[in-house]
């Protein structure tokens, strides 16, 4: 079943979990609030900031479940990245004239700040953020 919204965010999920954020940002309206663990963030500039990271540290995405209606839809994944093997999220969106306008993720931070911290502790600056 195919629905506005569901279109929007799968098109924007495929883009970037093939690690092609560029793509995926031109399904993002400019003025995006977007919920996420680390706060609030406002506009595309601080949404990029927010994903670079996470994408360019992507191994692979498994997409496990999606659905919408005309303007919000759900995608639950499961990724692995340089830092964690197994890395579950899921982002509601909302969708207005084909762009996302709000955006609400869900995902642990735990086993990314543990990663991170076992790699700094290991003399290694390069632990990308997520």
């Amino acid at each position: 079943m195919s629905s506005a919204a569901l279109d929007v965010a799968l098109a924007y999920h495929r883009a970037w979990a093939g690690g092609d954020l560029d793509a995926a940002l031109r399904f993002i309206a400019d003025d995006v609030v977007c919920e996420a663990p680390p706060g609030r963030l406002s506009g595309v500039d601080a949404y990029r900031a927010f994903m670079e990271p996470y994408v360019s540290q992507l191994l692979g995405v498994t997409l496990l479940a999606a659905f919408g209606d005309d303007e919000t839809a759900v995608v639950m994944y499961d990724s692995s990245t340089r830092l964690v093997a197994q890395a579950p999220g899921a982002e509601r969106v909302t969708v207005a004239g084909g762009r996302i306008v709000h955006s609400w993720f869900v995902f642990d931070r735990a086993p990314f700040q543990a990663a991170r911290a076992a790699v700094v502790g290991s003399g290694d600056a390069e632990a990308p953020a997520s």
